[in-house]
């Protein structure tokens, strides 16, 4: 007969990550009552938010289940363990769930009776059964992460648990890290102390941070105690019948009988005996041998040398030991390996010279796209097979340059136009051209609207929260351009419009009536504008509303107060208004998607998207285009798009999508990241003679930062050192007390008004 015999092991909290807000819990019932009927607990609590709060949330749940499960004989495991977790999340949602987020913490538990086993896991935890060295996972249901609400569901499963066996309850946070090939080969190999004590180190080598919970548990077999056999005394009774006396005579024959037989045995056996010392005087002996003894001093003192010799023995390994282990080691790469790498770089070497010292790039752009292609293939094949990336890092960057001119990648100097300044945080979050051509910032922080000279730099607060009649107005939270006046949406939903009077940052604020029953709310992607024909004050004003699922179409009143009741400007309901980032308006709407863009004639979608940049399969994969503005009439001119994966402006026409160029930043000029707004201008051309060439102006590029507003002609510029800081700034002034405070961020810019369509 034999039992289970269950070894487990968890990391100490000593030995636990500071951030970590995890808990786990260990209940192995003493008494046998408990024990038959209730089994072991194994627990573990994990939190993806770390803190104090978290911390005292992970203890709490933990010491509920534990309690409760425990405490209840009304039914079976599974019933008890769904009651137990239902009264942990009913106390998370109570005073006492130290404002727990929902869903964010997961429990994994394994209750062990005899040989069998129940699971049940809720949110980012997971539990592993390991058995025959494979990683199983119980088949059932893990449910929602707690604090879950009315709707919580806990499936636990039940299975057995024998000799061999054993299971892991880990947090998913370390899962993702260690990878579940680490975990199995952890619990197969060492004891289950050992086990999570190396999961764990494994985890803060490959930097992970927060949830740490790891419980290991192991079954092998235990031997039930051997009884042995008692020798038990016999009794023998004596009778004193007549039939007793006859059993005496009996017993008094046979013990003579058994006297003469010793006696017959013995004498045979002594001459035996005899005989063989007989025999064994005739066979030719040593002398004899004595025995030396040893004093104890000399054995002390042998003992003494040989421990001396055997720590000596020990400190030449040791040291030997470290020095392999230290001591720097040479590459340990095979020499096929590396002859490969080599051969690869030397190709990459011939292309590029094919195509560069060759100038293939003036004479025949087509073949050497295609050798500098191949070149970059090949020196990734290098670098990937042993050759030093100071050897490759030189070639890659002559490489890279050469692509970039066959793709018509340029280099712009920026420069700072005006700084962020002030007293107090700041938090830039739009900028427009304004109807003067002054560049307009919102600062959701201070609650503010400045205006910037597009100059100078001069820079000046216009807007402040509480501005205007009334109420005065709520936190700005757009920005656009209608005609003469600058539109301002606050977190209120209202509609401000700011109509300069002079150009130092004068003018009047008043509101704006919007009809109808829709309300604005803090999903709205974008607010657009766009001129009535022959008109040079009345607009059309779009907004782009995920909760309508629709670009809503507002048109100016007559008396020019505001907007009547919206229509829906989309014909089809199949939009996905929420993948918008933004809009441009120029008589089509343009709206701008993460890897594209969409255009839309009359409220119908046309066939149309953007080419993507040639340099998506080597110099720079993949794309997340954030912002993008466009200049000239309706399909004519370019967009330019930013693109936040590579902190690049790129060109696009208007009318195919077809790609143009590309810009990045010149080095020493502020870079194309964080950006919180973007526009270009395009200046007029001057007339001249007929016969004449006019001379296009480049267009300027205007971009926000959480600290400067940075103006850049695209034109080719050297690199050169860092942009110096222009004196100005945008004003910034402290809100108002009785402000709510602003909604959390999306990603959406309002335009300007553009020309009407011919």
């Amino acid at each position: 007969m034999s039992r289970l015999h269950l070894k487990y092991g968890f990391v100490a909290e000593q030995d636990r990550l500071s951030s970590s807000a995890d808990a786990l819990s260990v209940t192995e019932p003493a008494t046998g009552s408990k024990s038959r009927t209730k089994g072991n607990l194994y627990l573990i609590v994990a939190s993806s938010i770390m803190g104090g709060r978290s911390r005292d949330a992970t203890a709490m749940v933990a010491d509920t289940i534990r309690r409760e499960y425990y405490y209840d004989e009304s039914a079976g495991i599974p019933i008890c363990l769904q009651k137990a977790f239902r009264s942990a999340d009913r106390r998370l949602r109570g005073r006492e769930g130290h404002g727990a987020a929902p869903g964010s913490i997961g429990v994994a538990l394994a209750v062990i009776r005899g040989g069998e086993l129940y699971v049940a896991t809720a949110g980012p935890v997971d539990a592993y059964l390991v058995r025959a060295a494979r990683l199983l996972m119980p088949e059932h249901q893990p449910g929602a992460g707690l604090p879950a609400g009315d709707g919580l569901r806990v499936d636990v499963w039940r299975g057995d648990f024998a000799v061999g066996d054993s299971l892991l309850l880990v947090s998913r946070d370390l899962t993702e890290v260690v990878g579940t090939e680490e975990l199995k080969n952890a619990v197969v190999t060492l004891h289950p102390q050992s086990a999570v004590e190396h999961l764990h180190h494994l985890f803060v080598a490959s930097g992970g941070e927060g949830s740490d919970a790891v419980l290991a548990i192991e079954s092998s077999e235990a031997s039930a105690p051997r009884a042995e056999n008692r020798l038990v005394p016999v009794a023998a009774a004596q009778e004193s019948d007549a039939r007793g006396m006859t059993a005496l005579t009996g017993g008094a024959v046979a013990s003579t009988m058994a006297g003469r037989a010793m006696g017959a045995r013995e004498t045979v056996g002594n001459a035996v005996a005899s005989l063989s010392e007989r025999v064994a005087d005739l066979i030719p002996g040593r002398r004899r041998q004595y025995r030396r003894i040893t004093p104890h001093v000399s054995q002390r003192e042998s003992q003494r040398r040989a421990a001396v010799a055997f720590l000596a023995f020990l400190g030449v390994l040791l040291v030997l030991g470290l020095v392999v282990a230290f001591l720097p080691r040479g590459s340990e790469t095979p020499v096929r390996r590396v002859n490969a790498g080599e051969a690869a770089f030397t190709s990459a070497q011939g292309l590029v010279q094919q195509a560069l010292d060759d100038d293939l790039i003036t004479d025949d752009p087509e073949r050497a796209l295609v050798l500098l292609r191949q070149a970059w293939e090949e020196v990734d094949s290098a670098g990937e097979t042993g050759v030093p990336a100071s050897r490759v890092a030189p070639l890659r960057d002559r490489i890279a340059g050469g692509l970039d001119r066959l793709y018509g990648t340029h280099r712009m100097a920026g420069t700072v136009l005006a700084r962020i300044e002030g007293a107090g945080p700041h938090d830039p979050r739009d900028l427009v051209a304004g109807p003067d051509g002054a560049a307009y910032v919102l600062d959701r922080e201070t609650r503010t609207v400045s205006r910037v000279d597009p100059v100078s730099g001069a820079a000046a607060v216009i807007v402040t929260a509480g501005d205007g009649s009334g109420e005065g107005i709520g936190t700005p939270m757009m920005l656009a351009t209608g005609g003469p006046d600058l539109l301002i949406a606050d977190i209120r939903g209202g509609l401000w419009r700011w109509r300069p009077s002079d150009e130092v940052g004068n003018g009047t604020l008043g509101p704006l009536i919007v009809a109808g029953d829709v309300e604005w709310g803090d999903d709205v992607v974008d607010i657009g504008t766009f001129l009535l024909a022959g008109e040079a004050e009345a607009y059309n004003l779009y907004v782009a509303d995920p909760s309508s699922d629709q670009i809503l179409r507002y048109q100016p009143t007559g008396d020019g107060s505001g907007f009547s009741a919206p229509t829906d400007y989309l014909a089809a309901d199949t939009e996905d208004v929420s993948s918008f980032r933004q809009m441009y308006i120029d008589g089509d709407i343009y709206a701008l998607t993460a890897e594209s863009a969409v255009r839309h004639e009359s409220g119908q979608r046309r066939d149309f998207e953007l080419a993507p940049p040639p340099d998506g399969t080597d110099l720079r994969p993949g794309k997340d285009y954030r912002y993008f503005d466009g200049v000239g009439l309706r399909r004519e001119g370019r967009l330019y798009v930013w693109d936040a994966e590579h902190g690049r402006l790129v060109v696009f026409e208007k009318e195919t999508g077809a790609y143009v160029e590309q810009w990045i930043p010149a080095k020493g000029s502020p870079p194309l990241s964080d950006l919180r707004g973007i526009y270009v201008v395009q200046p007029e051309t001057p007339p001249v003679p007929e016969d004449t060439e006019p001379v296009v102006a480049p267009p300027t590029v205007y971009w926000l930062t959480v600290d400067a507003l940075i103006r850049a002609e695209l034109v080719d510029a050297p690199d050169r050192p860092a942009a110096s800081p222009s004196p100005g700034g945008p004003g910034v002034s402290p809100p108002p007390d009785d402000e709510p405070a602003a909604s959390p961020e999306r990603t959406r810019r309002p335009r300007r008004s553009p020309r009407p369509a011919p």
